[in-house]
């Protein structure tokens, strides 16, 4: 059992998401986060990466409860769209705030 003390002196990495370490996965969630949802072609422009390699992370956020991935159609043309869930957002969240107090020497 922690105490409010040890709490207050664990050291900012230790909250940071493993799910962000991954490059292209803090990109498509920082991509994302100031927006209600993004398309997978603006998105994967936006990153410079292949489909394939969007389609693998995102997957991964999806499987940990991060990302939503909706599919549906524009016209007759299949299209992709990414959101943020409540906990995505809160992990992106804590994982900035934890990167913040890295930078500030924490």
């Amino acid at each position: 059992m922690t105490t409010a003390q040890e709490n207050q002196d664990e050291h900012p990495r230790l909250k940071l998401s493993d799910q962000l370490a991954h490059p292209v996965r803090f990109s498509l969630v920082a991509a994302i986060a100031g927006t209600d949802e993004s398309e997978f072609a603006v998105v994967r422009d936006h990153l410079q990466v292949s489909d394939s390699v969007l389609s693998r992370q995102a997957s991964q956020l999806e499987t940990a409860g991060i990302v939503k991935v909706r599919k549906g159609f524009v016209g007759k043309r299949p299209r992709t769209w990414f959101s943020l869930t409540s906990e995505g957002r809160e992990t992106w969240d804590r994982h900035l705030a934890a990167l913040r107090d890295i930078a500030d020497g924490g």
